[in-house]
């Protein structure tokens, strides 16, 4: 009797561990493997539409503002996030010309804040292996008088955080520049050195993104190549290499491939001009209607891959861009921001800065915008994709392709 007892309680402790391993196995999280639809209303697609020729046209802006071999990255969507916050203190002539600027006429106010709520909310759930957090805050200076309105919109719309300075603070620069980087993951730092004294108003929007490659590389692959660069000189860069599938299109002057994170709702494009100095033939070519049109007519091509790991970081004054593109009127002293307060206001500036680090495992990105209010005053073998000369990529959502990011790497060692 004994024995057998025992032998009862020794079989139960032995099959314990079993028991416990086969539970944690089950309650372990099963992820898709394709990309999960984001299902848009019809204020959804208007919104992306006016957001992505929004993203490429001041993409090209900056880069006809910047030197030729300069690294750029940018982010539209934290830029338009910005502006759209901005956006509901406008009126009359100020109004229309940011929504011209931000290519949303005929959207109101009230269409693109119910419309960007229910976006945020979608691209930051719907792929649990990409980390992405979206922060907004608008901070007041403490003799401001604000109207209550606004600043609930930016609450109940944009989950802004209301903040408190005082101009004459010599240290709040620096707890601007701490709450944005505090947001990015400490990838944004120090994007502010000083305010104007006539400062009344910050709307701040920062934006962190990391995915790793659906097909990761092999660090042990990795070796130094050449990279041309746009300036007609050679640089020995750390290459990636892989042979896999990826989605390939191939056009006259041109190859769009899209290198995919996670379950693929989120992926880079990568556009590579035929001749290593072709970008300036390319960029013309690019608008929201034949980026399209190009990534409906990829096909899976097993591919053998070069792809140079890069890291850096741009900052750049969004005034004279913004300007350009029909909102210089925000900028002056004829501005109309009456729904923010009684007072005269007026833009004084929009900074934004970005970062983006690629590697075998996959990409991390950030960037935040400060918007400043002031008073007035197939083949049959593996396919070559060989990525050793300047290049343009697109880090988007796939089923809604609204872009997170867009940039040009013309030297992957520059930081």
């Amino acid at each position: 009797m004994k024995k057998s007892s025992f032998r009862v309680l020794f079989l139960g402790l032995l099959s314990f561990p079993l028991t416990f391993i086969a539970c944690h196995k089950a309650s372990s999280p099963i992820y898709p493997t394709e990309p999960v639809p984001i299902n848009l209303t019809s204020d959804q697609v208007s919104l992306i539409a006016s957001e992505n020729s929004f993203a490429l046209d001041i993409f090209k802006k900056v880069i006809d503002n910047s030197t030729e071999p300069e690294n750029i990255i940018i982010s539209p969507l934290s830029i338009s996030s910005a502006l759209s916050m901005t956006l509901n203190g406008a009126n009359g002539d100020t109004r229309n010309a940011m929504l011209t600027a931000l290519r949303q006429t005929g959207l109101t106010p009230e269409v693109i804040n119910n419309a960007y709520k229910d976006l945020t909310e979608a691209l930051l759930k719907v792929d649990q292996r990409v980390l992405i957090t979206i922060a907004n805050s608008v901070w007041t200076e403490n003799n401001f008088v604000v109207k209550k309105p606004f600043t609930d919109i930016l609450t109940q719309y944009y989950n802004a955080e209301a903040k408190a300075f005082n101009i004459t603070d010599p240290l709040v620069p620096s707890q601007v520049n701490s709450w944005i980087e505090s947001k990015t993951n400490g990838l944004i730092k120090n994007m502010i050195d000083q305010l104007d004294q006539n400062t009344v108003m910050l709307l701040i929007n920062a934006i962190y993104f990391k995915g790793k490659w659906q097909s990761q590389f092999d660090k042990g692959s990795t070796v130094q190549s050449s990279f041309y660069k746009p300036d007609g000189t050679v640089s020995q860069v750390p290459m990636m290499k892989q042979t896999s599938e990826f989605n390939i299109y191939k056009a006259t002057g041109f190859t769009l491939a899209e290198f995919p994170y996670g379950q693929a709702n989120f992926v880079m494009d990568v556009i590579l001009p035929t001749d290593n100095n072709g970008l300036k033939n390319v960029l013309p070519l690019i608008n929201d209607t034949s980026f399209k049109s190009w990534i409906s007519q990829m096909s899976k091509i097993k591919t053998e891959l070069s792809f140079p790991r890069f890291k850096y970081v741009y900052k750049k004054e969004l005034k004279e861009i913004l300007s350009d593109m029909g909102m210089g009127i925000a900028f002056s002293d004829n501005a109309d921001f009456s729904n923010i307060s009684d007072i005269s206001l007026q833009l004084s500036f929009v900074k934004h800065q970005a970062m983006i680090e690629t590697n075998e495992e996959g990409t991390e990105a950030a960037a935040a915008t400060i918007v400043g209010v002031g008073t007035t005053s197939m083949p049959a073998g593996p396919f070559i994709l060989n990525i050793d000369h300047s290049f343009l990529y697109v880090i988007r959502e796939t089923t809604t392709n609204s872009i997170l990011f867009m940039g040009r790497v013309a030297d992957p060692l520059s930081n």
